[in-house]
């Protein structure tokens, strides 16, 4: 595995991630936004420097999120259709559902025989 630095510029971070080989410029790669959700980026630059120990050239590429993915979250944010003063994570919406006991199994008869 190798540990690459990536620099965001859409939302001017810095960050590593391990992978397997290092992507070239113009290659497109999947990133986990700060909201949880996955967005496309391109890689806008590679390029290696020497480590501070040893004689090992380090990656680091420079990425830009995708013009279609920054319309997709521009729409997303001006949707009248979407009242996000309602968001909760899933699970709080699932507990609204669950009760304070455990789920019991039913037994199903499916004997079809003319007993």
């Amino acid at each position: 595995m190798i540990d690459i630095e990536i620099q965001n510029e859409t939302h001017q971070t810095v960050f590593r991630i391990k992978v397997v080989t290092v992507p070239r410029i113009g290659e497109g790669i999947r990133l986990k936004e700060p909201n949880g959700s996955w967005a496309s980026y391109d890689i806008l630059d590679v390029w290696y420097q020497k480590a501070d120990y040893g004689d090992v050239w380090m990656p680091y590429i420079h990425v830009r999120m995708t013009p279609d993915e920054l319309k997709a979250v521009e729409m997303a944010k001006s949707n009248p259709m979407v009242d996000r003063s309602q968001a909760m994570p899933i699970e709080q919406f699932l507990a609204k559902f669950e009760g304070d006991r455990e789920h019991e199994t039913v037994r199903l008869n499916l004997d079809l025989s003319e007993d």
